[in-house]
């Protein structure tokens, strides 16, 4: 994504952090001083790792300087990663037992009239050696230890920014955040700040985020970014602005292959839109989508699946039963089904893999099922409401036909209720419901939405079997079938309307 920017003219340096350059608007800008700040096990010294492992790429030297983890817990780390820490360079400057008696506290970073100490002359030293051109602290919790008072602390920090300034260095601080009282002296003299946060919830794996608290003379994007630490590193993904995805795409209308379907919904469902299939559970709603989804692969176009309620390999079973065969499409990667953990994958990930389905991937169909485990994903349904939007906003502009499966509570009668209520954000809304009639539960189908387009308003009967889908005659016998218990209209004698 391009960016303007007027206020920095330099090259920024990137972080080596996927996704991470993207929210700071390019990268870092160099020569300054930054802070990042984040709760133990946040991934702090993940993404100090992986800022230094890219000025070693770059060819650059760099320096790692710990006050608080052994070389060997951070040799750990990298072997962890399969990275190798070979180029760079590191310096453990632990405090002795006497450095932390309250008799004997020092500063390790002086203003001028403070005499140096040994541990700061070493790392003067090893950066007037060195020469690096990015090092990293670890952390200033220690620092803030060894200070002995809040004033020295800061007068430490000032004269750490005096000291690299002019020595083209670009400067992270790491901060475990263990002080009882924030101190927002270091975020004002850092030219920028990043927060790491971790949240546990009461089911599946701990949520990560960061948000950029402060930029200067640079635009970043704002918000809370969800990222996740795997083997090789971080990975951050960059929240979803449907704004800055703006293109124009033809609505053309895409068909499922089957007539009757096609003519319930205008001709086919067109691109650039949102379709709701609604209904109980069994009703046949993810089979549709899966149709449209098998007619896009067939025309050569791609499609991509995101499944919360079942497995991929029900999903692929349960469609060859009905003659929807979708192994070949998988193999040649017409169709790509992704099988989505609600308790494991986070919504910032699960919007970031529909991103790559559609702008690398060129998929023109995407299939969401189902809105339940959609909310299940979410801390708060507020906020699912919000990100759906932003998420049908950018497939609308990208010219995506987006099917959503909503399932509702209760399987007949006439107060079914769903726990999602996306039917105003979608641009179209077909409606399965099961019915009773002759002894028998049978299965109903209709249109009540559709915006930019005609549609029939009839209700017709739907049916599913080993030979696929079928979309029969419109019900024009029965009165009241939305409610699951109609009644048999007399042929004879016609229900007269009343006019008010």
């Amino acid at each position: 994504m391009e960016r303007t920017n007027h206020f920095v003219t330099e090259e920024l340096l990137s972080v080596g952090v996927p996704g991470l350059d993207d929210v700071l608007g390019g990268g870092l800008t160099p020569n300054r001083l930054y802070l990042l700040e984040g709760t133990p096990g946040a991934g702090k010294t993940t993404i100090a790792l992986q800022f230094l492992m890219e000025g070693v790429r770059r060819g650059e030297s760099v320096l790692y300087v710990t006050l608080s983890e052994t070389e060997a817990e951070l040799q750990g780390v990298a072997r962890s990663h399969d990275w190798d820490l070979g180029s760079i360079h590191m310096r453990e400057m632990l405090p002795t037992q006497e450095a932390l008696r309250p008799d004997e506290q020092y500063t390790i970073f002086h203003p001028s009239e403070v005499e140096l100490s040994d541990t700061t002359l070493r790392i003067l030293k090893d950066v007037e050696e060195l020469k690096p051109t990015r090092i990293v602290f670890d952390s200033l919790s220690e620092l803030r230890l060894l200070s002995g008072n809040s004033l020295r602390y800061r007068r430490q920090i000032l004269a750490l920014k005096q000291f690299f300034a002019g020595r083209q260095c670009t400067v992270m601080l790491l901060d475990d955040m263990t002080a009882t009282e924030h101190d927002l002296q270091v975020q004002s003299i850092a030219h920028a700040v990043l927060r790491m946060e971790q949240l546990h919830s009461d089911y599946g794996s701990a949520r990560r985020r960061l948000v950029v608290v402060k930029y200067r003379g640079q635009s970043f994007r704002g918000g809370y970014h969800d990222y996740k630490i795997v083997r090789g590193g971080l990975i951050v993904f960059p929240r979803l602005v449907a704004s800055e995805h703006v293109a124009e795409v033809p609505q053309t209308k895409l068909a499922s292959g089957i007539v009757a379907l096609d003519n319930l919904v205008g001709g086919g469902i067109e691109r650039g839109t949102s379709t709701l299939f609604v209904g109980a559970p069994g009703t046949g709603k993810s089979t549709v989508a899966v149709q449209f989804a098998l007619a896009a692969a067939r025309r050569g176009e791609c499609a991509a699946l995101f499944i919360f309620d079942e497995s991929i390999n029900t999903l692929r079973t349960r469609c060859a039963g009905m003659g929807m065969d979708l192994q070949p499409f998988l193999d040649s990667g017409h169709i790509r089904i992704k099988q989505v953990d609600p308790g494991e994958m986070t919504p910032g990930e699960l919007v970031h893999e529909i991103r790559i389905a559609v702008k690398e991937r060129n998929a023109t169909v995407v299939v969401i099922d189902s809105l339940n485990g959609y909310l299940n994903a979410m801390p708060d349904e507020r906020f699912l409401i919000v990100q759906l939007h932003e998420l049908l906003t950018f497939l609308g502009q990208s010219g995506v036909a987006t099917l959503l499966i909503g399932a509702q509570h209760g399987l007949i009668g006439a107060h079914m209720q769903t726990p999602v209520d996306a039917s105003y954000l979608a641009d179209a809304v077909v409606l399965l419901r099961y019915f009773e009639s002759e002894g028998e539960v049978r299965q109903a189908i209709s249109v009540m939405k559709k915006r930019g387009g005609a549609h029939e308003r009839s209700i017709r009967a739907f049916s599913m079997d080993a030979t696929g889908l079928h979309v029969g005659d419109p019900l024009r016998r029965f009165r009241g079938i939305l409610t699951g218990v109609p009644v048999p209209i007399d042929e004879g004698h016609p229900p007269q309307s009343t006019t008010r």
